[in-house]
């Protein structure tokens, strides 16, 4: 299995465990953070882009698949506001890799393991494009003027899911 972490920062040399900003998690316990391979391009937007990310999993209804992919041959979408599209096209990102065996499963849905012991990377790679680097992952990326009705849509769907960001996310009715 494949971790990684996605920042806008080049050249990090070690990953120090951080107390969680989440309030649902253990706030005495500093953690590392990563993403499995399969949930990765939910991140391969600028860190505070909100998006609305999901794909087919066992579960998923042939309605569901119709109505939210366009593709027959994609199996995972990564929607943005519109006002994104450009930040998308401006931003670099560094792909660190780390060794997957100091790491745990947090959230199988989102892809997210923690370690509790500061990690160095195994590799890092650059991403110039980020829209080429979702289109190589058979990724569909979609815009929207606004996030919240495909939002409230997927959380009861039979998807998938991750929604990063969304206090970013231009406000409901605007």
């Amino acid at each position: 299995m494949r971790l990684f972490h996605v920042s806008e920062e080049r050249s990090i040399g070690v990953f120090e465990p951080r107390i969680p900003s989440r309030q649902d998690l253990d706030q005495t316990k500093g953690l590392v953070w990563a993403i499995n391979e399969k949930c990765l391009p939910n991140f391969l937007t600028p860190r505070n882009c909100p998006r609305v990310c999901f794909h087919i999993n066992a579960e998923t209804t042939k309605e569901d698949k119709t109505r939210y992919l366009s593709s027959s041959s994609s199996n995972h979408v990564v929607v943005v506001e519109n006002k994104w599209l450009q930040k998308m096209r401006d931003t670099k990102l560094y792909l660190y890799e780390f060794d997957s065996m100091e790491f745990n499963l947090l959230d199988e849905n989102a892809g997210y393991y923690v370690s509790e012991k500061k990690q160095v990377p195994i590799n890092c790679m650059e991403i110039t494009d980020l829209i080429e680097a979702l289109s190589k992952r058979n990724v569909e990326l979609k815009t929207a003027e606004s996030l919240w009705e495909l939002h409230d849509e997927i959380l009861h769907s039979t998807l998938s899911f991750s929604m990063c960001r969304m206090k970013f996310a231009t406000p409901r009715g605007y």
